[in-house]
């Protein structure tokens, strides 16, 4: 080797081996170029809150579709329309678009929650989410979200996660009979602390009751992140995930963790709205797929 040659590589910090990054890399014409795997035992999909929240189905199913993503949370109030409102006739057409596609109806995401003090009310959300949960049958997803939405002022935290727990059970028990999951969102304030979110499921003591992990700043709160993903490795059945750049949170020991406690669910991508959604989707995607490399 040209002893110039030699003295750059040693300066750049290169060694001899790393020669064959140097040369321009070909195949020839007729030598298909290398495949490299990418598949995972995890799933990529998208929450239609925030960044389709504008799209009709059919919309959701051709983005998905473009950007490789396998499956779909249809996120309620959105302009897809996936509401209780729906005749037997729409929801069979839904159930169908979703069949006919590479795209999964993999959930509904509702805003129902169990932590009001107002027992009418809270008697309201329970009997809306078992109509949601004949909603999800009948379109063909496999669960319905739902979620506390914090700690209510001059009620005991111990006395309110209860009642969301019983709550929790009960949904779930009919939810069972459809064979529809209940995910309970890791949200609100004082809710979304890991240890409050263990309690509310201990209490609702149901196979078919489990969180949706939300990539929460307060995942790291207490005991730090290991701590508070191992109250509930157990019974994570969903994921949201929001920017993946973001370097204040540790999606990387997320992922990791995933993998380790046998996650197979989906991982959705929870973000803002773009005016180029399609190419925010495929970085995502890229992204997504770079974490899976590292583990």
């Amino acid at each position: 080797m040209n002893p110039n040659r030699r003295q750059f590589l040693k300066t750049a910090g290169l060694g001899v081996g790393t020669l064959g990054f140097l040369r321009p890399v070909t195949w020839a014409a007729t030598e298909a170029a290398p495949q490299f795997s990418r598949e995972s035992s995890m799933h990529l999909g998208l929450v239609t809150y925030e960044l389709a929240k504008d799209w009709d189905v059919p919309t959701i199913i051709r983005n998905c579709a473009a950007a490789r993503f396998k499956g779909v949370e249809l996120r309620t109030t959105h302009k897809h329309g996936v509401e209780v409102t729906l005749d037997p006739a729409q929801r069979a057409e839904v159930r169908k678009r979703f069949a006919d596609s590479p795209v999964q109806l993999m959930g509904l995401g509702s805003t129902f929650d169990y932590h009001t003090p107002d027992q009418a009310k809270l008697r309201r959300d329970i009997e809306a989410t078992k109509q949601y949960i004949l909603l999800a049958r009948a379109v063909g997803a496999s669960g319905v979200k739902v979620r506390p939405n914090g700690l209510p002022k001059g009620v005991p935290p111990g006395q309110t996660l209860e009642q969301i727990g019983r709550s929790l059970h009960e949904v779930g028990e009919f939810g069972a009979q459809h064979g529809i999951q209940i995910r309970l969102e890791v949200h609100g304030p004082g809710t979304s602390l890991l240890p409050n979110i263990r309690r509310i499921l201990d209490v609702a003591d149901h196979p078919n009751v489990g969180a949706c992990w939300n990539t929460n700043a307060t995942d790291l709160a207490g005991d730090g992140f290991d701590h508070n993903f191992d109250l509930v490795k157990d019974k994570i059945f969903s994921v949201h995930l929001h920017d993946l750049f973001d370097e204040h949170y540790p999606f990387r020991r997320l992922f990791v963790r995933l993998k380790e406690s046998g996650f197979h669910g989906f991982t959705l991508a929870e973000i803002p709205q773009s005016t180029d959604p399609l190419r925010v989707m495929r970085y995502f995607r890229a992204l997504w797929l770079a974490y899976q490399d590292l583990m």
